[in-house]
């Protein structure tokens, strides 16, 4: 699924815009709806290294799951998207400096992390799972059946797969790293004995290295809402968004996106 995707809902997605502006909260104040209006660019925080949401693929190009419903939205909205890159660990810092207005990347939502951003969505589920090349470890159910002095466990910074191993996992040795490929580098090397991620990014890794002898469990240790954070100051702006999602929830557009990036794995190929 490429950038013309939107193109394909023209017809829905101005149905979605009359719903969603019809739904915002009017007589707010709205200062980053304001600028992003003013400069008819809305401007997205994304990692670009965290397949099946965001990466970048052999011709360097943005593709994912949430790259296609930033189009898609950016779109409806009438409005030029730009995609800034930073790593995992300061999207939220970038969107509190105003450095970006919207952040979309496989950003789970927390109690925590509602204290400094008003959060769109969910619009999909996922969940914590491992990665390894030990058989043992990959067949595990329970978290606590890894939780050893002598295992190494990557983890992206700033991550709620950091929270998670200092929770469940406080006898591991957790090593962090700035973005997925450089964990998974690290694995590949035996400079690490598992990685925890997503269950999408753990599934997707095996299937992206079959010579490696990678495992992953079948199902996810835990369930974690995904969606997008926006300035706690701008209701307006979170009203706006949150009532986009909504309606492409209910046109179908993102059981499409799920079924195209989440459960069909045809566009591994692109990745480099």
């Amino acid at each position: 699924m490429k950038m013309s995707l939107a193109r394909l809902f023209v017809p829905v997605i101005i149905l979605i815009g009359i719903a969603a502006f019809s739904g915002t909260a009017l007589g707010q104040d709205s200062p980053v709806l304001d600028e992003i209006v003013e400069r008819g660019t809305i401007r997205v925080g994304m990692s670009a290294s965290q397949p099946p949401f965001t990466f970048r693929n052999r011709d360097a190009q943005l593709m994912g799951m949430e790259v296609d419903l930033a189009n898609i939205i950016a779109d409806g909205l009438r409005l030029e998207l730009q995609i800034v890159e930073r790593p995992f660990g300061r999207l939220l810092e970038s969107l509190e400096e105003g450095e970006v207005d919207v952040v979309m990347s496989g950003m789970a939502i927390t109690a925590d992390r509602a204290r400094s951003a008003r959060f769109v969505g969910p619009y999909m589920l996922s969940g914590k799972s491992v990665i390894t090349k030990a058989t043992t470890l990959g067949k595990v159910q329970d978290p606590t059946q890894i939780n050893r002095d002598a295992i190494r466990i990557g983890v992206l910074e700033n991550s709620t797969s950091l929270t998670f191993v200092k929770r469940a996992l406080p006898r591991a040795t957790a090593v962090t790293f700035s973005d997925y490929d450089v964990g998974i580098q690290r694995l590949l090397a035996d400079e690490i004995d598992a990685l925890v991620a997503d269950m999408p990014i753990c599934v997707l890794t095996v299937l992206r290295y079959p010579e490696a002898g990678f495992v992953t469990p079948d199902t996810p240790f835990t369930i974690e809402p995904i969606g997008m954070a926006v300035s706690a100051s701008d209701p307006q702006l979170h009203s706006l968004l949150d009532n986009y999602v909504e309606a492409l929830e209910k046109a179908g557009v993102l059981d499409l996106l799920t079924r195209t990036w989440i459960k069909d794995a045809g566009w591994i190929k692109e990745l480099p």
